[in-house]
C-alpha cells in the first residue's frame, strides 16, 4: 500500500474511531501523528559550496517524527529567547544578554547529527545549547535571573552556562576563546581513543582572530577530530562581514583545512553537512563549516540591531527564510495534524511561562558561594558587602541552598 493510501486509510479509521468512542480532537490528532511519525520525507537542500573537499548529497531523507522533534526543540528555543527579551526589558534580567532567535536551525541541525558523547563549545550566545544538552528552560531562565537554581547556580549568568555531564563546555565570554579550547577537547577525545568529535562554534566576528589560525594549524598537524563551525550571521556586533573581512568566504579560510558552506537557516541542510563533517573529522581530521544564518535581535540586548541594517532586511529574513517556520511548513505539507502542532506550541508556551515565574521566586545564591571553586579554605578572611560591612564566609564545597 502506498504512503498516500495508508494516510487515507488512517484518516478514515481515525474518523470512525472518534465517532464510535467519542474521542476528542486532540487525542485523535496524537493517534494520527504517531501513525505518521515513520512517514519518510525527502527534500532537496540548497547547494553546498566546498573548499578542498567533495560535498555531501543535497538529497536529505527524514521522517515526520524527526521533523516533529526538531520543531519542538526549535520552537522552544524561540519562545525561551523571546521571553528572555521581555524579562530583560522588564529589568528582571541584567547585564550582558545575547539572544539566539533566528539561528535555531544551526544548533538544531548540529545536534541532530551528533550524539551526547560528542562535545560542543561555543561563544557567549549559549542559552539554547543548555536545552539541546539535556538542560531545561527553567534552568536557563533561573541562570539569567542570577538564581541559585540556574544552569550554573546563578554564578555564570547569560554568557557562562555549561553542562559538563553532557559534554557542553560553555559559554565563553572572550571572543574566539572557545576555538582553541575546542581543539583541546578534540585532542582529549583522540587521546582517550573515543570515537567522538568536538564542535567549536564561533561567529563571523571572531573569524579573523589569530588564535583561530593557531588552533587550525595545531588541529591540522595532529589530525584532531574537530569541526570548526562559523555561524555567519553577517554582522560582528554592528559591523557587516564585508567591512571586517577581506575574504568573507569563511569556509575557505582554513587554507589547508577543507571547508563547506551550507544554508544555516535550513535545519536539514545543517544536519546533512554536520553528519558528513563528523565522518570526515573522525577519519581525516579537522574541517571548517560556514553556516549562513541570521540573528533577529541585535548583537546583545544593548544593541537595537537596526542602526546598521534596515528593518526591511530583518522582516524579509523572517518572512522568507525563518528556520522554525520552515520546519512547520514541512510538517503541514506532509500531512502532520495541525492540532498536534498547536498542542506542542501550547505546551512549550506553558513551560516557558512557568520557568519565568519559577525564576522570579527562586533564591539568590548565598554569599559564601563566591568562594566556591577556589583551592584554599578562605578561613580568617572577611568579605566586604556592598553596604560597606564585613562578614566572615563559611567554606563548604557543596552547593546547598
Amino acid at each position: 500500500m502506498s504512503v498516500m493510501l495508508l494516510g487515507q486509510a488512517l484518516r478514515g479509521c481515525l474518523g470512525t474511531a472518534q465517532q464510535q468512542l467519542g474521542m476528542g480532537a486532540v487525542s485523535g490528532a496524537r493517534t494520527f501523528a504517531t501513525a505518521l511519525d515513520s512517514k519518510q520525507v525527502t527534500v532537496e537542500v540548497a547547494p553546498f559550496k566546498t573548499h578542498k573537499i567533495d560535498g555531501p548529497s543535497r538529497t536529505v531523507t527524514t521522517n515526520l517524527g524527526e521533523l516533529a522533534q526538531l520543531y519542538n526543540t526549535m520552537y522552544k528555543m524561540r519562545r525561551m529567547e523571546v521571553a528572555s527579551d521581555m524579562q530583560y526589558k522588564a529589568k528582571l534580567i541584567r547585564g550582558f544578554c545575547h539572544l539566539y532567535d533566528g539561528q535555531e536551525a544551526v544548533l538544531g541541525g548540529i545536534e541532530a547529527a551528533l550524539n551526547q558523547q560528542d562535545s560542543i563549545i561555543t561563544s557567549y550566545r549559549d542559552h539554547c545549547h543548555v536545552l539541546t544538552r539535556g538542560g531545561t528552560v527553567a534552568q536557563v531562565m533561573a541562570e539569567l535571573f542570577g538564581r541559585a537554581t540556574g544552569a550554573t547556580k546563578g554564578l555564570g549568568g547569560s554568557m557562562h552556562m555549561y553542562r559538563r555531564s553532557n559534554n557542553f563546555y560553555g559559554g565563553n565570554g572572550i571572543v574566539g576563546a572557545q576555538i582553541p579550547l575546542g581543539a583541546g577537547i578534540a585532542f582529549a577525545h583522540r587521546y582517550k581513543k573515543e570515537p567522538q568529535v568536538c564542535v567549536a562554534m564561533y561567529g563571523d566576528g571572531a573569524a579573523n582572530q589569530g588564535q583561530k589560525y593557531e588552533a587550525l594549524n595545531m588541529a591540522g598537524l595532529w589530525n584532531l577530530p574537530v569541526i570548526f563551525v562559523c555561524e555567519n550571521n553577517h554582522y560582528g556586533m554592528g559591523t557587516a562581514e564585508w567591512r571586517a573581512a577581506k575574504s568573507p568566504s569563511f569556509y575557505t579560510r582554513g587554507d589547508y583545512i577543507p571547508g563547506i558552506k551550507a544554508d544555516g537557516m535550513d535545519v536539514l541542510a545543517v544536519k546533512q553537512v554536520v553528519a558528513y563533517a563528523k565522518q570526515h573529522a573522525l577519519t581525516h581530521g579537522p574541517i571548517v563549516l560556514e553556516l549562513d544564518t541570521y540573528r533577529y535581535h541585535g548583537h546583545s540586548m544593548s544593541d537595537p540591531g537596526s542602526t546598521y541594517r534596515t528593518r526591511d532586511e530583518i522582516n524579509s529574513m523572517r518572512q522568507q527564510r525563518d528556520p522554525v517556520e520552515r520546519v512547520k511548513r514541512l510538517l503541514t505539507e506532509n500531512g502532520y495534524p495541525a492540532e498536534e502542532i498547536k498542542k506542542v506550541e501550547r505546551e512549550v508556551k506553558k513551560e516557558v511561562d512557568e520557568a519565568v515565574e519559577a525564576a522570579k521566586n527562586a533564591p539568590l545564591p548565598p554569599l559564601d558561594w563566591m568562594y566556591r571553586n577556589i583551592y584554599v579554605d578562605p578561613s580568617n578572611t572577611d568579605m566586604r558587602t556592598v553596604q560597606g560591612s564585613y562578614l566572615t564566609p563559611t567554606f563548604d564545597r557543596s552547593y546547598k541552598i
